[in-house]
């Protein structure tokens, strides 16, 4: 993969807002999560085209498995098409597709779809675009923790030997560098359980924007900003 160095390296996006942005037009969620899903296509594609070699989208969270049944259903429908549609696109332009969270609550349809796109986009190596579904980041946390008892109690390592870099390891992101920027839509303040011990030092960027809205101007406006912000992981210029 070839990145343009002024750009991140990876960009973590939560994806607010769609509920919202039907609402404003008396119009029910799930046209609002359709609309959402347009929204990932376009900066899936301005992402690839700007060389930044990895995006990583909040899908679906486990909190979100407590939305009616209704609506759940209607977002995994979408999620199918979704894989379905856009694994020509991923083929097309050279984008891996990978998935982070519990995937194994899905539905089976979807993670028979899932693994039918990661599969044909396994040799891609023009982009990863990870898919963070029924994802939590206390739970990432809590299972690699477990790991690393086992991992301890087996023999393996020591206890001694667990480092954050070791810890990392044992992380759903494992492979994949930690975000340098994360953006949120809508204007939530707030990182809503996503990445918590991959965000450490990420640059946060928030907009007001709901994300049915959010354009690929806005875009690469926030990269630009990105730019200028100055990068010290607690250290002093």
């Amino acid at each position: 993969m070839t990145q343009n160095t002024d750009l991140p390296e990876h960009v973590a996006i939560i994806m607010d807002g769609n509920g919202r942005w039907a609402k404003k037009r008396m119009s029910n969620r799930v046209h609002g999560h359709e609309k959402g899903a347009d929204t990932v296509r376009t900066v899936t594609r301005a992402t690839r085209k700007l060389g930044i070699p990895y995006l990583t989208l909040y899908a679906f969270s486990t909190e979100n498995w407590h939305r009616s049944k209704a609506e759940v259903s209607a977002l995994m429908q979408l999620l199918k098409q979704f894989l379905k549609s856009e694994k020509q696109e991923m083929l097309d332009n050279n984008i891996k597709l990978i998935s982070i969270g519990q995937t194994h609550r899905l539905p089976k349809y979807v993670r028979t779809e899932l693994e039918n796109t990661r599969k044909a986009t396994s040799k891609n190596d023009g982009m990863i675009l990870n898919l963070a579904l029924s994802y939590g980041g206390r739970d990432d946390i809590v299972n690699a923790a477990k790991q690393c008892v086992k991992a301890v109690q087996s023999g393996e390592i020591h206890a001694d030997d667990i480092t954050e870099d070791l810890f990392h390891t044992y992380l759903s992101t494992n492979g994949i560098p930690d975000p340098d920027l994360l953006i949120r839509t809508s204007g939530e303040m707030r990182v809503s359980n996503f990445l918590l011990w991959q965000i450490a030092y990420s640059e946060l960027y928030v907009t007001s924007t709901l994300w049915p809205d959010f354009t690929e101007d806005e875009y690469l406006t926030i990269l630009n900003h990105y730019k200028d912000r100055e990068r010290r992981f607690g250290r002093r210029s």
